[in-house]
């Protein structure tokens, strides 16, 4: 039987994640990287276990390293062992791993929600008040199928913005998502 092929944004998050979990190793980023691994990007990786719960998901908005290639490597070890809705992902986890890695578009400002397509666009609340008050949501997720649940569960449970009346600035983006 053979190892299903993943893109190599997958199989980098994967290897990260191994070396991690097992020797307490951070890998370096391949010598020549491939222009894709040049670029700069926010990035998310997610991880699921077989029957599809998820496992962990840490990521980054906006490019906080050199290139996608680092980003990739310390998101996919952060979701594998900082998510704190989860413990740390132990080694005889990782076989049963489906890992997913989304490169974000630059955020774009929205003046409405109707602007917004849950299942195409991801989104930002980010508090007018508290700069520190932000969070994001992933777009095309299972349960969230209006803009109006995506802007309450984004609000409300990522950024932590539970008064109503608190103005908010909303961003979108959309991401690659690789398997």
């Amino acid at each position: 039987m053979s190892t299903p092929q993943h893109h190599p944004f997958v199989e980098l998050a994967r290897a990260a994640i191994e070396a991690y979990v097992r020797e307490r190793k951070r890998i370096k980023p391949p010598r020549d990287l491939a222009p894709a691994l040049k670029e700069r990007a926010g990035t998310f990786v997610s991880l699921h276990m077989a029957d599809g719960e998820l496992r962990g998901c840490i990521g980054t908005i906006e490019p906080v390293r050199a290139n996608l290639a680092e980003e990739i490597i310390e998101n996919a070890i952060s979701a594998a062992t900082r998510d704190p809705r989860f413990p740390p992902v132990g080694a005889d986890e990782l076989a049963a791993l489906d890992i997913s890695v989304d490169v974000l578009s630059a955020p774009e400002p929205i003046d409405s929600i109707r602007d917004q397509d849950p299942k195409q666009h991801g989104l930002i609340v980010q508090s007018l008040r508290n700069s520190w008050k932000r969070g994001l949501l992933l777009p095309d997720l299972e349960t969230i199928d209006t803009a109006e649940k995506q802007l309450y569960y984004t609000r409300v449970h990522k950024a932590n913005i539970t008064n109503p009346d608190e103005p908010v600035q909303l961003y979108r983006f959309q991401v690659r998502r690789y398997h």
